[in-house]
């Protein structure tokens, strides 16, 4: 049987990050967590670039737009939503997940789904570095050996 399975280096690698303004405190972050993952890999920062939205809901189109321009072998999204009063926060969650799902698929490039969905702000911050780890870089990981799986198929 062969076997493909992705492995974690990242050196030549180029991917594009889109991270949301809102929320900055926490996806800045985010942000610090996928680079260093990023580097810690072997990629070198100059290969990555980042590219602001104003929230979570306006990432799949940048993404989606970044996965097509054949100038990336992955997109990272980073942001955060917070549960607030109102329905407000599913339908953010869901679409943005829609939406990033759909990019990878419509382009055949690996977008990975950082964004935190939490039930407050002290979730957002166990998840952007402390308790929980940084969900930032585990988005970058995953991209890291996305692009080594899709390029062994």
């Amino acid at each position: 049987m062969k076997r493909i399975e992705g492995n974690l280096t990242a050196a030549g690698q180029k991917i594009g990050i889109v991270a949301s303004r809102f929320n900055d405190f926490i996806v800045d972050r985010l942000i610090s967590g996928a680079e260093d993952c990023f580097v810690r890999h072997g990629g070198n920062s100059d290969d990555l670039t980042l590219t602001y939205v104003p929230g979570a809901f306006e990432i799949p189109l940048v993404a989606l737009k970044m996965a097509e321009s054949g100038k990336y072998d992955a997109v990272v999204c980073l942001g955060a939503v917070i549960r607030g009063a109102t329905p407000h926060f599913d339908m953010v969650a869901n679409e943005s997940a829609k939406g990033i799902a759909t990019a990878s698929l419509r382009s055949g490039v690996p977008v990975t789904n950082g964004i935190l969905t939490t039930d407050s702000i002290e979730q957002a911050i166990e998840r952007a570095g402390t308790k929980a780890g940084n969900k930032g870089a585990d988005a970058m990981l995953s991209a890291i050996e996305m692009i080594n799986v899709v390029k062994g198929l």
